[in-house]
């Protein structure tokens, strides 16, 4: 399957001062489609998934797949994966490096081969985000684990049924058990998993498979089975991307209808922007309207696992703080370094300090353009929309992390009035 997008030193050249107005549709979510695409691993029979953006990521599980045999095609609309004569179990560094979700196909192969080799994890820049809970759980179910020459090595026989609880909630960690214990007959129960709308899609479509899933608070009873079937799937809404768009008109004083969405999803979201002072109008299970009439309130932020303040948003929300009426609090609680774009802000006039975990944002009454870089995904998406705001020209470098996550974003703000143009690479 050839890629149609590629990995770049694009940039993007942003006026800012321009209200967004009109509708805007979401695309499907990055991080529920990658373990999906994934999980067809656990079949030898054909796998549909629909909605799947795309996305630099996307285009990596793809390449991640053939690499390991299976055969993908790209239809209109939909994902075909057969993944009946995968042969090789090796995820290599070249593409692993590149997105930290490839360690996923550990479950699966574990599952289906009883062996994986897979480089050591890459992707964005944020922080450590150590896969010893993954492991931890190979090990309870009989994986023998060897890291060697930057691989991990796993072997396992015949998977032993699981009892375990997370040290820590983890997305993927929750992800990778699931998939494994998928092939284990006998009952196995995960505590403090992770309870993500992504992670919660995944499970929906292994039920599809075939396994039986019972998931009360933060535990998981899972029944799995030798033979899963194939799927068909429509991926969820991406929540982070509605998230944007909604920060994006309500920041720059517009008038925006984001339709494609999953309001049930985007409820710490919506309501920190109503804190902040935007109209935010539900018209419906799967559109709402947002308008920026007045200006930014100042906020305090925690973020938090699902159904907390999602990390994800972060960057965006700190835009917002920027331009705000007083002073924000933010505190990342996730990741211990996902504050690298504070000092691209700081370069458009961003009145911001911090401390260990915490940000104190004292907001300015105009941010100004200037050329700044991309640092990782939501990282660009922030200088995106500061851009929006700033006045002047903002020339964001580097946006090939932004590619990675977000589908098109420059046509959809443009659609909505937005000045932004792509840049080719000199």
């Amino acid at each position: 399957m050839k890629n149609t997008i590629s990995y770049t030193s694009n940039s993007f050249l942003i006026e800012g001062g321009r209200p967004l107005r009109g509708k805007v549709r979401v695309s499907g979510s990055k991080n529920a489609s990658l373990p999906i695409l994934i999980a067809s691993l656990l079949s030898s029979e054909v796998c549909i998934v629909e909605n799947v953006p795309n996305l630099l990521d996307t285009a990596t599980t793809f390449e991640l797949l053939e690499e390991l045999g299976a055969h993908v095609e790209r239809r209109e609309g939909e994902v075909v994966v057969d993944a009946g004569s995968v042969d090789n179990h090796v995820a290599p560094d070249s593409v692993v490096r590149r997105m930290r979700a490839s360690v996923l196909v550990m479950g699966p192969l574990l599952s289906r081969f009883g062996r994986a080799t897979v480089s050591m994890p890459g992707g964005c820049s944020i922080g450590v985000r150590s896969i010893d809970q993954h492991l931890k759980v190979f090990e309870k179910a009989g994986a023998h684990i060897e890291v060697k020459h930057g691989y991990i090595n796993l072997e396992l026989r015949k998977i032993k049924p699981v009892e375990y609880t997370f040290e820590v909630i983890t997305v993927t960690g929750t992800e990778n058990a699931l998939m494994l214990l998928s092939g284990c007959e006998k009952r196995s129960v995960l505590r403090n998993i992770a309870l993500e709308p992504e992670v919660m899609d995944l499970v929906e479509v292994m039920r599809k498979m075939g396994v039986e899933i019972h998931i009360e608070d933060r535990t998981a009873i899972i029944r799995g089975s030798k033979d899963l079937r194939g799927f068909k799937h429509r991926v969820i809404p991406d929540r982070i991307e509605a998230g944007t768009l909604m920060v994006a008109g309500f920041i720059t004083g517009g008038d925006v209808i984001i339709e494609d969405i999953r309001v049930d999803h985007l409820g710490s979201i919506i309501e920190k922007l109503k804190e902040a002072g935007a109209h935010v109008d539900l018209l419906d299970l799967r559109s709402l309207r947002v308008r920026g009439l007045e200006k930014a309130k100042p906020l305090s932020i925690s973020t938090a696992e699902y159904p907390g303040f999602p990390t994800d948003m972060q960057a965006q929300f700190m835009v917002l703080c920027c331009v705000a009426d007083g002073i924000s609090e933010i505190r990342e609680n996730i990741f211990e370094n996902r504050f690298q774009h504070v000092a691209e802000l700081q370069r458009m006039g961003a009145d911001i300090h911090v401390r260990d975990r915490t940000a104190i944002v004292r907001g300015v009454d105009k941010l100004y353009g200037a050329e700044v870089y991309s640092t990782d995904l939501r990282a660009s998406a922030s200088l995106v929309l500061a851009g929006l705001v700033a006045e002047g020209t903002t020339i964001v470098r580097d946006i090939y992390h932004l590619d990675r996550g977000y589908e098109r974003l420059e046509e959809k703000l443009k659609s909505l009035g937005a000045a932004i143009e792509r840049l080719p690479h000199n």
